[in-house]
C-alpha cells in the first residue's frame, strides 16, 4: 500500500516500512477515526510502539513511520476541530 502524507510524501508501506512497523499502522489508522482526543491517539501510538506485535517487545519509529504517523495526528486534529466529540 503506497500512503500519501498531506505533503506529497509517499511511502510504501510494504518495502518502507518493517512488518512490525506495519501491524501498528494498522491498529493506528483504526484509532485515526476513534480517537476523542489527540492525546487519545498520541498515547495509543505510544502502547502500540511499546507493545509490539503480538507483545514482541518496543519497535523504534523509523524516520518513514515517523513521516506516516505526524500525517495521522494531523488528520486526527483537524477531524477533531472540524467534528468535535460530545462530551462524555
Amino acid at each position: 500500500m503506497i500512503v500519501t502524507t498531506s505533503k506529497g510524501v509517499s511511502v510504501d508501506t510494504e518495502t518502507d516500512l518493517t512488518a512490525p512497523e506495519r501491524h501498528i499502522l494498522q491498529k493506528l489508522f483504526l484509532w485515526k477515526s476513534m480517537a476523542e482526543s489527540l492525546d487519545q491517539f498520541r498515547l495509543k501510538k505510544e502502547q502500540a510502539l511499546l507493545k509490539g506485535w503480538n507483545n514482541s517487545g518496543p519497535i523504534a519509529e523509523s524516520p518513514n513511520l515517523k513521516i506516516i504517523l505526524q500525517d495521522l495526528e494531523g488528520q486526527v486534529a483537524k477531524r477533531l476541530r472540524e467534528d468535535p466529540p460530545f462530551p462524555a
